[in-house]
């Protein structure tokens, strides 16, 4: 077999396969890469599980669990941050031991499919988390909602992990970009159909709107909140198979599992004790913490703030979502366009960056201030006719949060590539796995810093505005990260 002797990282590497006819191109880990469908089928994995972000954890469900299935939006937030607390500390716990099993035991796609066993009847049982005495206690929802969080980041690692054994050096920042815009996407077009179906119905008289919810949801009952949860159930039955079909998994190692699981253990103990050797990789998780938690407290806290501050109810709240999901769309693709022409580092300075100058903004705009200049809103009336967006502060709330949207999803894609550009090839999962603990494990950490300072100040401006200290803090770090792959050490 005829090879060109470069590693990952140098121009593309082609390999002349005896009875072929043409040369494969290598993946970034070395090994033989995907085809095109094998690619685009490990990108449509996020479209398949990352509408489950968007509708129950920011825009639709967890409103609707705070303030109507707890009845008091403080005590219903408190719960909320708890919930996501105990998940962290499970992922936190296991992830970094998971990712190691991992790479001991070889094949991803069984474990990605014990998660989606997990993940699709817990989320289509949220359907029966209605107010009161009907339904499932807020117990029995809040472990719903730990377990999915708890196996939506689980599948993510062993997802993350396939990247380099699938993309050429060369792609993995575009194919990474087009994950997060394709998850934006499908979470887009579901928000679109609920805005039709089950919102706009009955609110406004317009000839493409239905005259009454479909299917015969009624949004007296909250179906049509309480709807979320199956529909992302069912999404992410369906348009995980491609992932499972026609994406090439790394190959078995035909290792029992007690002794994966032996191995993994002993490998994760092992990867700490060397962390030493892996000094730029621990200040870049490090940095990664503090700005991840800041960009995920901007998400949780933008839709509250405009609750707060513009009241908007559940019909505005659908329509941020999808304005928001559009140009997060556009922030994958951008993304990955900064990260291929520009390297990795330089990609998330950028996004990080443009996330604190689009928070500075966000927060100098209120109904009686633009800009933290004095507006006068009675005088200057509404803007139409619309239910929605009817000011000018909140028109250009809306904007100014377009930007966020855009630099918050670039930056995740940028974060995910960073890490498949410089840990050890044949401890990728494991360094997933950390990576997934530092982006979760201190998941608590933004929304307690708001909740703290806003207590404190007695300002919901400078809660939200706090939020500035961890993405500054994030941004500092990666000033001391190199774009370079470590060693693996034995």
């Amino acid at each position: 077999m005829d090879a060109v002797d470069k590693r990952p990282g140098d121009e593309p590497v082609r390999v002349q396969v005896p009875g072929q006819a043409s040369a494969q191109l290598l993946s970034a880990s070395g090994g033989e890469a995907a085809d095109g469908k094998g690619q685009w089928s490990w990108a449509l994995f996020e479209w398949a599980r990352n509408p489950y972000v968007i509708l129950i954890t920011i825009y639709i469900f967890s409103p609707y669990f705070s303030s109507t299935v707890v009845g008091d939006p403080v005590r219903g937030q408190a719960i909320w941050g708890n919930i996501n607390g105990i998940a962290g500390f499970f992922i936190a716990a296991l992830g970094p031991i998971l990712g190691a099993i991992a790479d001991t035991g070889g094949k991803r796609k069984p474990w990605i499919v014990f998660f989606i066993a997990i993940m699709v009847p817990a989320m289509f049982a949220l359907w029966w988390a209605v107010p009161g005495e009907g339904g499932l206690s807020i117990l029995s929802i809040a472990a719903l909602i730990v377990l999915i969080a708890v196996a939506f980041e689980f599948s993510a690692v062993f997802h993350n992990s396939m990247l380099p054994a699938v993309a050429p050096h060369e792609r993995i920042g575009f194919l990474s970009g087009l994950g997060l815009a394709l998850g934006n996407a499908g979470a887009l077009l579901i928000l679109c159909f609920m805005l039709w179906a089950f919102m706009l119905p009955g609110n406004v008289d317009w000839g493409f709107v239905p005259s009454a919810p479909l299917f015969g949801i009624d949004a007296a009952a909250h179906e049509n909140s309480r709807i979320s949860g199956p529909i992302v159930a069912a999404w992410l039955l369906v348009f995980s198979l491609p992932l499972l079909l026609w994406t090439p998994d790394v190959k078995g190692t035909n290792v029992p599992v007690k002794k994966a699981i032996a191995r993994g253990i002993g490998n994760v103990i092992g990867t700490v004790r060397k962390l030493r050797h892996y000094r730029n990789i621990a200040i870049y998780l490090g940095a990664r913490m503090f700005y991840n938690d800041g960009k995920t407290a901007v998400l949780v806290f933008g839709g509250v703030y405009a609750v707060g501050v513009f009241g908007w109810g559940p019909l505005t709240l659908t329509i941020y979502g999808i304005v928001l999901s559009v140009f997060a769309v556009a922030g994958g693709f951008f993304g990955g366009w900064l990260d291929d022409a520009f390297g990795s580092k330089r990609a998330i300075l950028v996004s990080i960056g443009g996330t604190c100058v689009g928070l500075v903004l966000a927060i100098s705009i209120t109904p009686t201030e633009l800009f933290f200049l004095p507006y006068d809103a009675a005088a200057a009336g509404p803007i139409w006719d619309l239910p929605f967006f009817a000011t000018l502060p909140e028109l250009m709330y809306l904007i100014v949060v377009l930007i966020v949207a855009i630099c918050i999803t670039a930056a995740y894609a940028n974060s995910r590539t960073m890490l498949a550009r410089i840990a050890p090839v044949s401890k990728m999962s494991e360094f997933f796995g950390i990576y997934a603990l530092s982006g979760t494990a201190t998941a608590f950490l933004g929304p307690l810093l708001v909740g703290v300072v806003t207590h404190l100040f007695q300002s919901q401006r400078i809660g939200f505005a706090s939020i500035l200290i961890l993405l500054g803090i994030g941004l500092a770090g990666m000033l001391f990260v190199r774009e370079e792959r470590a060693e693996a050490v034995d």
